[in-house]
């Protein structure tokens, strides 16, 4: 019989730890192990009972969210859910936490609780479910490579990136190693779209590109990174001679809005061989249509490798339909890709 994953609930709230028990406990495929009301508690239980997954809230007294986070993740890496407030601030710890390791995160609703998480009942057991495959590590803090010489006008018009769970941090392990003169970006990361704005901020901070959140008709230009809002899907336009970003309110493509497949299938049709498109960690399958779509019209298809992914689910189906070329290491992606935009110069 196949081993239930056993999860640790913690928030200080009695009623909200209540209702993900009843959500959670509702799939026979989860045993909620405990619950507690504090990091230290929390602490304690993690010890006897040694969970395969810890929904964690984000503002907490005895010790706040992050703080736990980041002794869990130096100390005893395990997959984590956040449980985050949706309000500014909560974005923003929950972006950091998302960036220490944290697997995934689950908005928490500000009123009606117990009929929010219900309506979220398959997200939230969704989520659980991905974070317990989920290849947890140490928090590795990348050093910032020296700015190098201008690099020439590369012939690569476009780079696409693909990412779900595990890909806030992968992808601000990549985007900062980038050079000032990178050709245009565009990337799809699964958030809720409250977040997208504050990650294209957090990523412009550490960047030597400009990074913004996608807005409809924006132009793709070198030396800036966009981030597809979480509302739309974000599809790539020619006119003129340049290309922009067309938002698109259709329904969700292979699950989620915005989809990887959407950008790459877009990319495929109008820039076709003159783009880069990269797959990194992230559960399900969406973005293997469109990489197979990039590849088959001669783009370089480049893919997470297994042991460098928090989930290995994008990835994986992507080369399995044959639309991955070359499978790369999350610590050599911005290396590989710079070799592809300037093979003469690396």
């Amino acid at each position: 019989m196949k081993k239930k994953i056993s999860v640790l609930i913690c928030d200080d709230s009695v009623l909200v730890r209540q209702i993900l028990s009843n959500v959670l406990g509702s799939d026979p495929q989860i045993e909620i192990v405990g619950l507690a009301e504090n990091p230290l508690i929390a602490r304690e239980m993690i010890k006897q009972f040694n969970p395969d997954v810890l929904t964690l809230d984000v503002e907490m007294p005895e010790m706040d969210g992050l703080s736990f986070l980041e002794k869990i993740m130096a100390l005893r890496p395990m997959p984590v859910v956040m449980i985050s407030s949706l309000t500014q601030k909560g974005t923003a710890q929950t972006l950091r936490a998302l960036e220490m390791g944290a697997c995934d995160v689950v908005g928490k609703p500000t009123y009606d609780l117990k009929v929010h998480f219900h309506t979220m009942r398959h997200e939230i057991i969704n989520k659980v479910k991905a974070a317990a495959t989920a290849r947890v590590r140490a928090s590795v803090i990348l050093s910032r490579q020296a700015a190098g010489v201008a690099r020439p006008m590369s012939k690569i018009e476009l780079i696409c990136i693909g990412a779900s769970t595990g890909g806030v941090a992968a992808i601000k392990s990549v985007l900062p190693l980038l050079p000032e003169n990178s050709p245009p970006i565009l990337m799809v990361q699964h958030m809720p779209a409250s977040y997208t704005a504050s990650f294209a901020n957090r990523l412009d901070g550490a960047s030597r590109i400009s990074v913004v959140e996608s807005e409809d008709g924006m132009l793709l230009e070198p030396g800036k990174a966009i981030i597809a809002c979480g509302a739309f899907h974000a599809r790539i336009v020619a006119r003129g001679g340049n290309y922009y970003i067309k938002h698109g309110e259709d329904p969700e493509i292979s699950g989620h809005k915005p989809s990887v497949d959407a950008m790459f299938e877009s990319a495929a049709e109008v820039v076709s061989a003159n783009v880069v498109g990269v797959i990194m960690t992230g559960m399900g399958r969406d973005g293997a249509r469109g990489m197979l779509a990039l590849r088959r019209k001669g783009a370089f298809t480049l893919g997470q490798t297994e042991e460098s992914c928090v989930v290995y689910g994008m990835p994986k189906v992507a080369k399995e339909v044959g639309g991955v070329e070359r499978e790369v290491s999350l610590s050599m992606l911005a290396t590989e890709i710079e070799k592809i935009c300037w093979p003469a110069h690396i």
